[in-house]
């Protein structure tokens, strides 16, 4: 079997796939903030992983078995599969698909249409190996599409870190809002009790005549009040369960969603914040939106290519014979070699629009990128804003609670002993009680605020 002239055929094939490429050269596009948030520190550091960062034992459980279970992030992890099998079929386009084949042919022709007026009836089998209508990719069109594949699956790995990052960061922002009712919901128990036994003792004191018929009033509304505080937060903490369940993605046991044993689980307040160049660049849905302008970019080479000529080539080599007893016998080699040239003349400006469009999705990409940065520069940039001012306010949050228990105490105390009304020692406990749950729920913003400049600045490694 003669494969000389195929043999030449696949090396002109091989060699032109060295052609030109169409793409234009990728510039980042400059970043449309300043160069330093204003309060940053000057040491610019990698951000801790979240092993690290949060340093609660029972909140590091859930986040690993979140990372495991979760099924958004699992869909996320499909879809890397899923952009990676199609960049492996863009890349198996540069070079040509093999196939082997066997056929056979009958065919009868009537007499009146015979060359020599009489029936007959012949008879093919072909046997070879071969391409067909493959394209040399000459100017780089499919080398272009390949590399918007290569970009949009590069893309997907990004926007899985990113939603990993997020995850974290639900589940750590679920569990604080889990802690904070679930303190809250400790206050007004004890603020329950201690209002319970309040207004037994006035009872029994009016009831003797000691005690007015206003006092006694006054502190059944405020064991009322306790009364639907406390039902309120049972049914925050149940639904703060149930938000944790669904992010963690399996039913928990009853002591991972207990209340921590201390009063204010921890976190670890370093956050480095350095330029913008060092930080934000570590964003994984900043580096996805610039793999989504890469691939925009390629896409206009590729567009740029249609307006050249296409390429193709269709090759066989093998054997043929009407029997097919002697297909494979000697002298029976056959091949085949059929090249061809597209070449556009005129098609009413379609290459030239779908150029157009390239070019445009082009610049939708660098705005998308741009609004990318600048949205995360203000994330950073609130964070850090918030971050000292939180601090000040839980420290003066927790002096106000110390001065408005000693402030409660004097007023039972006065009122106990005849000194002031009830009116007073009520006022002083609904103070206290305010200004305790005030500092749950500062203290949770504080937490929510130190976990919003961990995403925000990239989360960390693993």
């Amino acid at each position: 079997m003669n494969h000389g002239k195929l043999k030449t055929a696949l090396a002109l094939a091989v060699g032109l796939l060295g052609g030109c490429s169409l793409i234009p050269d990728y510039q980042r596009p400059p970043a449309p903030v300043a160069d330093s948030w204003s309060g940053a520190p000057a040491d610019a550091q990698a951000v801790l992983p979240w092993m690290s960062f949060f340093k609660d034992d029972q909140l590091k459980g859930l986040i690993g078995e979140a990372l495991a279970n979760n099924r958004d992030l699992r869909v996320s992890l499909l879809n890397i599969e899923k952009a990676q099998a199609q960049y492996r079929i863009r890349r198996a386009d540069l070079l040509p698909s093999i196939d082997a084949n066997l056929s056979g042919t009958h065919q009868r022709t009537p007499a009146d249409l015979s060359l020599d007026g009489r029936t007959q009836t012949s008879h093919r089998y072909d046997a070879g190996v071969g391409f067909a209508s493959y394209e040399v990719d000459f100017f780089g069109r499919v080398r272009s599409l390949n590399e918007q594949a290569l970009e949009a699956y590069l893309q997907t790995v990004e926007a899985q870190r990113s939603a990993q990052i997020a995850l974290v960061a639900e589940v750590a922002n679920a569990y604080y809002q889990l802690q904070a009712d679930l303190q809250s919901l400790a206050l007004s128990d004890q603020t329950l009790e201690s209002q319970h036994q309040s207004y037994l003792t006035i009872r029994s004191s009016y009831q003797e005549d000691v005690a007015t018929e206003l006092d006694l009033s006054q502190a059944e509304s405020t064991v009322r009040s306790a009364q639907a505080s406390q039902a309120r937060y049972h049914r925050l903490v149940e639904q703060d369960r149930n938000a944790l369940v669904l992010l963690v993605g399996k039913p928990l046991a009853p002591v991972q969603l207990a209340l921590a044993a201390s009063d204010t689980p921890e976190l670890d307040t370093a956050l480095p914040a350095g330029l913008p160049s060092q930080v934000l660049t570590r964003r994984p849905d900043i580096l996805a939106a610039e793999h989504a302008l890469k691939a925009a970019n390629a896409n206009v080479g590729a567009a740029r290519a249609a307006f050249f000529p296409n390429i193709s080539m269709t090759a066989s080599a093998g054997s043929a014979s009407g029997q097919l007893g002697d297909l494979f016998a000697g002298g029976q080699g056959a091949w085949s070699f059929v090249p061809s040239i597209n070449v556009p003349i005129f098609n009413w400006g379609r290459n030239q629009a779908n150029l157009d469009v390239a070019k445009v999705q082009t610049l939708i990409e660098v705005a998308n990128y741009q609004k990318a940065i600048q949205q995360a520069f203000r994330e950073v940039a609130d964070g850090l804003v918030a971050r000292g001012k939180l601090d000040s306010q839980v420290t003066a949050q927790e002096l106000l609670v110390k001065a408005n228990a000693r402030s409660h105490d004097l007023a039972r105390l006065r009122y106990e002993t005849g000194v002031d009304t009830y009116l007073n020692s009520l006022d002083a406990q609904r103070n206290l009680y305010a200004s305790q749950q005030e500092l749950v729920d500062t203290r949770l913003a504080r937490s929510q605020n130190l976990i919003a400049l961990y995403k925000a600045l990239g989360g960390g490694s693993e």
